[in-house]
């Protein structure tokens, strides 16, 4: 009996260096014959390990299955398969092959929200990023209650999903996307920016509604600070704000319907300014940082009024008298470059 252990011992550490040979050839050789061009695969969720190689092989992006299902077995690699939208390129070492489908190196795409977008607005761009129907992402996004899940004052999510470009994989969960917007959005409020808020004695709500309102109102970032001056000085004396992209958001964000149709429909909307005095209940639109900084800091002016000039600048005044004058110069502007 114990001549025969080492004769044992002897055998399976044989057994076990070929499997390491194997594995190791197997990692090292190449998943085709020849690289080509990068290839885009697709792993469902919940796909088994064999249709990914059945996958692998139809898309070239293999030339024999055998081995790699020995080396990704042997490696524990096919219980680790990450689903997604991978781009692949045939030819490329098995182990660079398992590498990517194991760490979920999926494909990214960027989705952009530029500063001054509603949530009507986004809808679309992030329908596309989830792979979900608009109607739905939009039931999720415009909900009232929304932002009791995401811990952002409200109400709804109005305001709070940052403006900025993201990257996710394609088909990524809804969730997701909003966590991200959302945990931007916190990355904005920084320590000294939570002080200022309080030395302003304005809530986080009341910043970002009129950070919102300055972002909608301001072609120009260089002016923020000026226009955030305006409406800082009218809210102090008690003036109704009458900023045009409030009255545009309770009509559903329809330029043509402020400029042609009666406002009556929405003379007792909380968010026409117009008619309301202080500030709507919530964001009108999602500010970027500029917006937020100017909110925060406004410019050290006593202007009370301000009116936009065909170039996108303002014409900014103290009194009414002087605001109707700048009003008439803005017509004429406006007509000149009209009719030049």
């Amino acid at each position: 009996m114990s001549a025969r252990r080492p004769r044992r011992s002897v055998v399976l550490a044989t057994l076990g260096l070929l499997a390491l040979g194997s594995v190791v050839l197997g990692l090292s050789a190449r998943g085709s014959g020849e690289n080509g061009p990068p290839v885009e695969v697709t792993i469902p969720p919940g796909a088994s390990f064999n249709s990914v190689v059945d996958t692998l092989l139809k898309r070239g992006i293999l030339s024999g299955g055998r081995s790699f299902r020995l080396v990704a077995r042997l490696t524990g690699a096919d219980r680790q398969i990450r689903w997604g939208r991978y781009e692949l390129v045939p030819g490329s070492p098995r182990s660079e092959i398992l590498e990517a489908l194991t760490s979920g190196r999926v494909m990214a795409f960027g989705m952009t929200i530029p500063e001054g977008f509603t949530i009507a607005d986004m809808v679309s761009r992030v329908a596309e990023t989830v792979d979900l129907p608009t109607e739905t992402v939009r039931a999720r996004l415009a909900d009232p209650a929304a932002h009791e899940g995401w811990a952002v004052p409200g109400p709804g999510l109005e305001g709070y999903l940052f403006p900025d470009t993201y990257l996710f994989a394609r088909g990524v969960s809804l969730d997701v996307v909003i966590d991200a917007m959302v945990k931007r959005y916190r990355s904005v409020w920084t320590d000294p920016r939570n002080t200022r808020l309080e030395e302003l004695g304005m809530s986080e709500n009341e910043l970002m509604t009129l950070a919102s309102i300055i972002q909608a109102e301001a072609a120009q970032v260089a002016e923020m600070p000026t226009i955030s001056a305006v409406y800082h000085n009218r809210l102090r004396l008690g003036y109704r704000l009458e900023a045009d992209p409030t009255v545009l958001y309770a009509l559903g964000g329809h330029r043509e319907r402020l400029l042609y149709a009666a406002m009556d429909s929405v003379a007792d909307h909380p968010y026409n300014t117009y008619t309301q005095r202080g500030l709507p209940p919530g964001p009108i639109a999602a500010p970027g940082e500029a917006a937020i900084q100017a909110a925060l800091y406004p410019a050290d002016v006593s202007f009370l009024y301000f009116v936009a000039r065909p170039g996108g600048s303002h014409i900014f005044t103290n009194s009414l008298a002087e605001h109707n004058q700048a009003r008439e110069v803005a017509r004429r502007e406006r007509d000149a470059a009209a009719n030049p």
